[in-house]
This record gives C-alpha cells, sequence and structure tokens, in this order.
C-alpha cells in the first residue's frame, strides 16, 4: 500500500503554554482536496501555523509527514523547500521589498537554482494574465498598501508560480469580493492534479462551490469532531455547528 501524500498524526500542541490542538489526525491522499470548516477560536489557523513550522507553535507530540518524510522538526524554509506551502489569512507587508525581488528570491530557494530574467518574465507574465493582475503590481513593495483581494492573488500567485505538493490555505477567502473569490478560487481549483494535495481552511462553503473538496472535516476544541462528503459543508452552511458534538 503506498503512503498518503500528507499525513499529520495525533499532533497535539501548544501556544505561550496554553494546549490548544488535542490530537489532530488527517491523511490527505494525493489529488484530494481536504477541507478543515469551523468557528472562530477553534485551533484551526494554530494547525495551519504549526504545520509551517511557525516557532511560537510547539510540538507536544505527534508528527506531520509529506511524502513518506517527516517534517516536525523542520524549519519553514526546509518544509517549504520540501514543498509544503501556506497562504496565510493575513500576509504581511515588506516595504521596499518589491514583489518581483520576492518573487524570485522564493522561487530561486525552492528551486535550488536561479531562475534566468527571461524565463521568469515569461513565467510571471502567464501567471499576472491568468489572475487579472496587471504587470505594474511588480513594482510595488510587497503586500503594502495592498487591499484584501490584492493580498490574496498574490499568495495564489506564488502559489502556482512555486507549484507545492501540498498547499495549506488559510481562510484564503476572507476579504475577498465576489469576482477576487471567483478568480482566485478558479485558479486554484486549476492548479490541481492528481499528484498534488490541498487543505482548504474557511469558514464558508462559498470558496467550496469552486473548488470541489473530496473530504470535509468540522474542527473543534482543536481537533477533527466530524467527517464527511462536500454535503457535510453544505448542512454547516444550512445548520451552522450547534449540531456538531464539541463544536
Amino acid at each position: 500500500m503506498s503512503h498518503a501524500l500528507f499525513e499529520i498524526q495525533d499532533l497535539h500542541v501548544a501556544v505561550e503554554g496554553k494546549k490548544v490542538l488535542n490530537g489532530v489526525s488527517l491523511r490527505v491522499n494525493r489529488g484530494e482536496v481536504h477541507a478543515i470548516m469551523g468557528r472562530n477560536g477553534t485551533g484551526k489557523t494554530t494547525l495551519a501555523y504549526t504545520l509551517m513550522g511557525h516557532p511560537r507553535y510547539e510540538v507536544l507530540s505527534g508528527k506531520i509527514i509529506l511524502d513518506g518524510e517527516e517534517l516536525t522538526a523542520l524549519r519553514p524554509e526546509e518544509r517549504a523547500k520540501k514543498r509544503l506551502f501556506l497562504a496565510f489569512q493575513y500576509p504581511v507587508a515588506i516595504p521596499g521589498v518589491s514583489v518581483a525581488s520576492f518573487l524570485r528570491a522564493s522561487l530561486k530557494s525552492v528551486r535550488g537554482a536561479e531562475v534566468q530574467p527571461a524565463q521568469f518574465r515569461a513565467l510571471i507574465r502567464e501567471e499576472l494574465k491568468g489572475l487579472g493582475i496587471p504587470e505594474s503590481f511588480m513594482t510595488r513593495s510587497l503586500n503594502e498598501g495592498f487591499s484584501g483581494g490584492e493580498k490574496k492573488r498574490l499568495e495564489t500567485l506564488q502559489l502556482r508560480l512555486f507549484k507545492p505538493k501540498m498547499a495549506v490555505l488559510d481562510e484564503t477567502d476572507s476579504g475577498l469580493d465576489i469576482d477576487a473569490l471567483r478568480i482566485v478560487s478558479e485558479n486554484l481549483q486549476d492548479y490541481r492534479n492528481s499528484d498534488r494535495g490541498m487543505l482548504v481552511i474557511t469558514h464558508y462553503q462559498r470558496m467550496l462551490n469552486y473548488i470541489k473538496p473530496d473530504v470535509v472535516h468540522v474542527f473543534g476544541s482543536g481537533r477533527i469532531l466530524e467527517s464527511g462528503g462536500p454535503e457535510l459543508a453544505i448542512k454547516l452552511e444550512e445548520q451552522g455547528y450547534e449540531w456538531v458534538q464539541g463544536a
């Protein structure tokens, strides 16, 4: 039996001495999209940051495994080189660093080799067009003065350039208007293939109308309470979380 593309095994995590995750286990096979839905304060973003190796989040026990290799002790940049990607709910601004410079440096780090300027421009031009982003965007300081929609389009651009094996999307739909949601979601859906995996963390069904999940999980009290198919997201949208024990 082949191993899963991505696995979380009985993950327990504390933040500043307070335990937040209480035994999260999850298995994403190649080609699958999993969605995690839950109320605010249940630990969804803690899970996302822990998966990417944020030093503030202390792993008490458990494992994080990508393509058969354990990542639990690796630094964030090492996880990125293993092709794990996190799209932040609130991307930070870095004044003085242009979008183009950031993307070239990041692409070099992930690939392990310099990207020639002509090749980089060709890659960027194609992806910008698909996301409806003007080329002048590349000269702006990273996320400085960006709208919510612009930040999320840039996150999606990064994902499409870096081509991770496993993408974790932390409330990518937050702050998007209807048109931006459609464009971002369609680009994410287009990124899917039989070798990649995706973990979509969201409050709402609306993004899942575009990115069809294979499995939906209900998160509460720092763990997965319920799992099911796409119909589970629709039920949550219609009935809320009251019926889920522990939510």
